[in-house]
């Protein structure tokens, strides 16, 4: 896994050949503390975000995109590393172009919100698309969409932790469960499922319909039947503050 990621890495111009030893950019030695703490003052335990209130003070969290991207991810670097990396720098661009086009109602009233070059890398420039679709989707986890937010009412909720190598796999194990269990993105019951589309948008990433059923029969707090019946919510893409 780690020679397959240090080569998609390599190929996007994410990081260079060589081999580095210098463990300073460790993700567990403070990369990600500023942006834990702009989570914990703006983001409550449900999801919502006090844009208003981040608007007046956005300096800090400029600062810390700029780090990501002075930053970038080395080849040294397990999955883990390049997990919280990449999530927590979907998260805070999102952030950031909200705040950029705020007051809003709405993500998509913002002209290509998922294609705008975001993330700027010393041998690239990323978009959000780029860092879901070319680099997280590419990690073969699809937990990962229930850690990233797109700043919507029926997106997963944005954690007001920031998320880290140590302990990534814990943190979406929990996102997981937790989006999977909300009863306002799905609605479980013994013979009929009511599920967000982000299991219909990204359904190659969960498998055939019964590993999708296997998969959420992992982390449902509700017993159903295999041969349950599957319809799709609308989603709400209202903003999430």
């Amino acid at each position: 896994m780690k020679t397959l990621l240090i080569t998609l890495l390599i190929t996007l111009g994410l990081t260079s050949p060589e081999i580095h030893f210098d463990q300073t950019q460790n993700q567990d030695k403070g990369m990600h503390a500023s942006w834990n703490v702009l989570l914990q003052k703006y983001v409550d335990d449900d999801g919502n975000v006090d844009y208003s209130s981040w608007k007046k003070n956005q300096n800090d969290l400029d600062k810390y995109i700029q780090l990501l991207e002075n930053k970038p991810p080395a080849s040294y670097w397990d999955k883990n590393d390049s997990l919280a990396y990449f999530i927590n720098a979907y998260n805070a661009v999102t952030v950031k172009l909200i705040l950029d086009n705020y007051p809003l109602k709405s993500i998509r009233d913002i002209k290509d919100p998922w294609d705008s070059k975001s993330l700027n890398l010393p041998n690239n420039t990323m978009t959000l698309n780029d860092i879901e679709h070319k680099v997280l989707r590419k990690m073969g986890d699809p937990r990962i969409h229930f850690a990233i937010n797109c700043a919507s009412a029926s997106c997963p909720q944005l954690s007001n932790e920031a998320f880290r190598a140590s302990k990534v796999q814990k943190q979406l194990e929990e996102a997981t469960a937790l989006f999977i269990n909300d009863i306002s993105k799905n609605e479980i019951t013994e013979k009929n499922i009511g599920l967000s589309k982000i299991f219909l948008w990204f359904s190659k990433d969960f498998g055939s319909k019964k590993e999708r059923i296997v998969f959420i029969q992992k982390y449902s707090q509700k017993p159903f039947k295999d041969k349950a019946k599957i319809k799709y919510q609308e989603y709400d893409w209202s903003l999430n503050e």
